[in-house]
C-alpha cells in the first residue's frame, strides 16, 4: 500500500490501495476516497477485541474499506491540530497513548497494554491502559500538536511533562516521578508528577496534548452566573 501524508495543522492521510487490498481505520474518519472502495464495519476480532479497543479509548467498532475491481484511493484526514506519524511494526511494537490509533494494514493488531507500575498507570499521565501495536505492517497514529522524537540508549532516561508522551518502542520502559519541593509543586505549574521514559528504544513526544490546549482556552471562557 503507498501512502502520503499531506497538509498542516490537520493533515491527512492519502491511501493508494491496490485491487483487492484493505486498509481498516477509526469510524468517521474517511474524508474522500474513489467509488470503487467498498466499506464494511465490524468488531475486527469479536468481544475480546471490542472489549480491548473500548478500554484503550477506540470506538468500538472498526471501518474496513476494501478496492474493488480495480486500484483505489481513500484519504483519511486529522480530526484535530497535529501531525499523523506512519509507523512498520514488523521488527518494533509500538506503544501509544489511548486513542492514537488512526489507520493501519490489515496485518497490525491492536492490543491494551498495561502500565507494569500502578503509579505510572495512575500518575504518569496517560493512564493505566496504553495501545500496543504489532503484527506485519504499517499503523498510522494521530498526534496532538508538532512530535519531537528522540532515540534513547539502554539506561538513558528522559524526564517528560505529563501528557507529552506520545508513544515509544516496546524496548522502553515507563514510570512516575514526583516533582521535588513544595514551592514547586505548589508554585511551578508543572503539577505533581512527570513521566520519566527510559530506553534503549525510540520515543516521540507531542507538544501539544488535548488536555493543555482545553486548559488553555479554558480561561478565555466566561462562566454563567
Amino acid at each position: 500500500m503507498r501512502y502520503e501524508i499531506q497538509g498542516t495543522p490537520l493533515p491527512v492521510a492519502i491511501c493508494y490501495l491496490s485491487n483487492g487490498e484493505s486498509v481498516k481505520c477509526q469510524q468517521g474518519a474517511m474524508s474522500w476516497m474513489s467509488p470503487n472502495l467498498k466499506m464494511s464495519t465490524n468488531a475486527g476480532g469479536g468481544l475480546g477485541k471490542m472489549f480491548s479497543r473500548a478500554l484503550s479509548g477506540e470506538s468500538i467498532f472498526q471501518n474496513v474499506y476494501t478496492a474493488m475491481n480495480g486500484d483505489g484511493m481513500i484519504a483519511m484526514a486529522s480530526s484535530f491540530p497535529g501531525e499523523i506519524k506512519v509507523f512498520e511494526v514488523s521488527q518494533m511494537p509500538i506503544v501509544a497513548q489511548k486513542t492514537a490509533f488512526f489507520a493501519s494494514e490489515m496485518g497490525v493488531n491492536m492490543e491494551m497494554f498495561f502500565q507494569k507500575k500502578l503509579g505510572a498507570g495512575f500518575f504518569g499521565g496517560e493512564g493505566f491502559i496504553m495501545q500496543k501495536f504489532s503484527g506485519q505492517g504499517n499503523v498510522f497514529l494521530e498526534f496532538d500538536g508538532s512530535i519531537i522524537e528522540y532515540q534513547l540508549a539502554a539506561g538513558q532516561s528522559m524526564l517528560i511533562d505529563t501528557g507529552c508522551l506520545a508513544c515509544m518502542e516496546a524496548s522502553c520502559s515507563i514510570d512516575i516521578e514526583t516533582v521535588s519541593g513544595v514551592k514547586n509543586v505548589l508554585f511551578g505549574g508543572e503539577g505533581l508528577f512527570n513521566t520519566r521514559v527510559t530506553g534503549p528504544g525510540h520515543i516521540w513526544l507531542q507538544t501539544m496534548p488535548i488536555s493543555n490546549l482545553a486548559g488553555a482556552i479554558r480561561r478565555f471562557i466566561p462562566t454563567s452566573g
